[in-house]
């Protein structure tokens, strides 16, 4: 069980209120981890229990270390889902290395009271932005499971 191991929180340079936080491992094997991602922002919380994620390429690691890599900025959108498409990360860049990623959560019962909703995160290209990519690199990675 790792319910017990402290969250990942993305924070919003301009507007506090505005968080992401992945949180509750709950189970992994070699290749998945799973665990719960929230959403809140003035009014508004959301969360999604078990999002499945793909620790090797193609997961949201490398994803993030991509954008991470290129801090001076790119042309555009771009977008990473998960394989659940429960959640979902599109980026772009502004000018003074601003990165904005916009984190959608997606129910998935297939029912009539299915939801959708997304925040966007403003943070720095260069140190905030690799500090990130650090602790999801951590918080999923299987080989630190009691840490």
């Amino acid at each position: 069980m790792l319910g017990d191991e402290p969250g990942v929180v993305v924070r919003c340079l301009d507007s506090l209120s505005v968080a992401v936080t992945f949180l509750d491992r709950f189970r992994y094997d070699q290749d998945i981890v799973d665990h719960a991602v929230e959403v809140r922002a003035r009014g508004l919380t959301a969360r999604i229990d078990e999002v499945v994620h793909w620790t090797g390429e193609g997961g949201l690691v490398p994803y993030m270390e991509g954008l991470a890599a290129d801090f001076r900025g790119w042309e555009g959108e771009r977008t990473w889902r998960g394989p659940g498409r429960d959640l979902a990360v599109s980026a772009v860049f502004r000018s003074g290395g601003h990165m904005g990623l916009t984190w959608s959560l997606r129910s998935q019962g297939g029912t009539a009271d299915d939801w959708a909703v997304s925040v966007t995160t403003w943070l720095e290209g260069g140190e905030q932005m690799t500090s990130l990519v650090s602790a999801l690199r951590h918080f999923l990675d299987r080989e630190h499971p009691g840490s």
